[in-house]
């Protein structure tokens, strides 16, 4: 036995025992509140993590894709990821989804094209921290600009599969010639360039300027963009970190899928919380961090989460989010409803009666007027102030691309 690792006893009060192995001591070091769960923990609770890394990739001429379904997280019951990458030039092929797409970027630029049931055209680019939104049946493009693109792809359904889209490819290539003829006007001969096979991702050359490439269209553009830049949403200031929250008050395009951007300083955290109205799926995009999650009855587990992590928390569970590591957390809480809403411990404190939290805490009025009284959302808060100033009081508000 290694007398220098980590073993899974609690110092707090000495329960456990050495583990004589076989173990995979690497990811027991990635999750220490698995392998040593605090006191607290209670009761038997899913699986509410799992990593883009543990995902299969799928590799593609110019880019690769891998998803996270309830296939690989049985616990998420209304969402799933993607995570897709372009190389510059590289197309996502032309298609739509039974389901709504919300997207993020992650990296690099690309291109966004559509057209929505009246026929109205939409083209637009977007950066690292900028969103877009295809409802159900909207078709649209991606495609890589100069640097290369990578993003993060939310549906609005559990079992959703990248693998099962609507491809333009696709569609022409189980569709009888004659009928594709007189579609468009052409003859059959005419027709022999057309794919044989699906396309998905390839390569291209990196266009030009959206005002070298846009075609006249009859129609108008889409009255209510299709794409959404970080730039546009206000962050609450707070004292540890902020938050900028998109839905549909403030990205008219997105009718489905809501979000909040969360960023936390080391020692700070997201304060205890839940989700009346939707359960929460998260992608972490920096840095490091633990979550309790408290699902009523006595039931509550921990989990350790790092860059490239998906998290998903019970609708109406309770919970916090805690930066352990030594750079600001990043991170996305995402939502199947259109409008975001949460019910902050704090807020519900100071808002009841004195004597009523009195009674219930066991505590004396002295207590209770000493607690936060928040008289403005406050998402993010100190866990343990570290003595530098933080990144964001410098005014450091860049402390990752887009954000």
């Amino acid at each position: 036995m290694d007398k220098d690792k980590i073993q899974p006893i609690r110092k707090s009060d000495g329960k456990g025992w050495i583990d004589h192995g076989p173990r995979n001591y690497n990811r027991d070091l990635e999750n220490p509140n698995i392998l040593i769960p605090p006191s607290t923990d209670s009761g038997t609770l899913s699986n509410l993590r799992f990593s883009f890394s543990d995902a299969h990739q799928r590799l593609e001429e110019g880019g690769w894709a891998r998803e996270i379904t309830n296939r690989e997280l049985p616990a998420s019951t209304d969402l799933t990821g993607v995570n897709m990458a372009l190389e510059p030039g590289a197309y996502r092929e032309m298609h739509w989804h039974k389901e709504a797409e919300w997207g993020l970027m992650l990296y690099g630029n690309a291109r966004v094209t559509s057209v929505d049931e009246h026929g109205r055209y939409f083209i637009d680019d977007v950066k690292a921290g900028d969103l877009w939104n295809f409802e159900a049946g909207i078709p649209h493009s991606i495609q890589g600009l100069d640097q290369g693109c990578e993003f993060l792809l939310v549906f609005s359904e559990p079992d959703f599969s990248e693998n099962n889209t609507f491809l333009l490819s696709d569609w022409l290539i189980h569709t009888p010639k004659d009928i594709i003829a007189a579609n468009f006007n052409k003859n059959i001969g005419d027709l022999e360039p057309l794919p044989r096979e699906q396309k998905y991702i390839f390569r291209a050359n990196v266009p030009g300027a959206i005002n070298e490439v846009k075609r006249d269209s009859a129609e108008e553009p889409v009255p209510s963009p299709f794409t959404f830049h970080m730039e546009q949403a206000k962050p609450i200031q707070c004292e540890a970190g902020r938050v900028r929250i998109v839905d549909v008050t403030n990205f008219p395009a997105a009718k489905t899928i809501s979000a909040a951007f969360v960023e936390v300083e080391p020692g700070g955290m997201r304060e205890l919380h839940w989700h009346p109205n939707a359960a929460e799926w998260q992608y972490y995009i920096q840095g490091k961090a633990k979550m309790t999650v408290f699902n009523s009855d006595g039931v509550a587990r921990t989990f350790d989460f790092q860059a490239g992590d998906v998290g998903v928390v019970p609708n109406v569970a309770g919970h916090y989010i805690l930066n352990t590591g030594d750079e600001p957390l990043v991170f996305v809480e995402i939502f199947r409803n259109p409008i975001y809403s949460d019910i902050s411990l704090n807020r519900w404190l100071a808002t009841t009666p004195k004597q009523i939290v009195c009674d219930h805490l066991n505590v004396t009025n002295q207590f209770v007027n000493s607690l936060p009284d928040e008289k403005t959302p406050t998402p993010v808060v100190w866990y343990k102030k570290d003595a530098k100033k933080s990144s964001l009081s410098k005014g450091n508000n860049d402390n990752t691309s887009g954000w």
